[in-house]
């Protein structure tokens, strides 16, 4: 079995790690390891309203992500190349037995995506059987020069950077094998 680990990859800690108590602030702008909430909590910051609040925070900001979508491809080789080569995708680690991807973890800003080979034994691939496409959605800080490395590599482009009436801009595209990425500068979770 042959692993990759992308150089240099680490989890660092937050300025503030084990800095805050119950009740006291974050200021600034909101920066943790899950990337930038795009908050800015300036005046105001960020409260915990318990120690265990904040240590659960502190917990998750070292974790890394805490959904990550799973997807099988027939060619799981060539969706790594599309991913990283088309879509800016870093390969973070690549578990392979001969020609078959067990396991792959590859990381887009703060998100990350697992993949392996479709149709293999275990479970999980057994329960995935014949399901499929799959749809991702992607932040990305500039739509258009995501979509731009994408046409550059042939990928097929579904709908081209738009502007959406709840203001963020994205574009939708197509794996090899018909799962749907979408790219975007609108943050999930942040909305108020």
């Amino acid at each position: 079995m042959r692993v990759s680990l992308a150089a240099g990859r680490t989890r660092p800690s937050p300025a503030w790690r084990g800095s805050l108590r119950p009740g006291e602030r974050l200021p600034g702008r909101c920066r943790t390891r899950l990337g930038d909430c795009g908050a800015d909590h300036t005046g105001g910051g960020l409260r915990f309203s318990s120690a265990r609040e904040r240590d659960v925070t502190e917990s998750r900001a070292n974790a890394g992500p805490a959904i990550c979508p799973t997807l099988l491809y027939a060619d799981a080789k060539a969706a790594i190349r599309q991913l990283t080569e088309a879509f800016g995708f870093t390969e973070v680690v690549v578990h392979t037995d001969g020609d078959v991807v067990v396991h792959a973890e590859l990381a887009h800003g703060i998100g990350v995506v697992m993949l392996g080979t479709k149709d293999r034994p275990g479970v999980f691939a057994q329960a995935m059987r014949g399901d499929g496409p799959s749809g991702v959605y992607v932040v990305v800080d500039d739509p258009d020069a995501c979509h731009h490395r994408a046409v550059e590599h042939g990928v097929e482009i579904l709908v081209p950077p738009t502007d959406q009436p709840y203001g963020a801009r994205d574009f939708m595209a197509r794996d090899l094998e018909g799962n749907v990425w979408s790219f975007g500068n609108y943050v999930p979770g942040t909305a108020g």
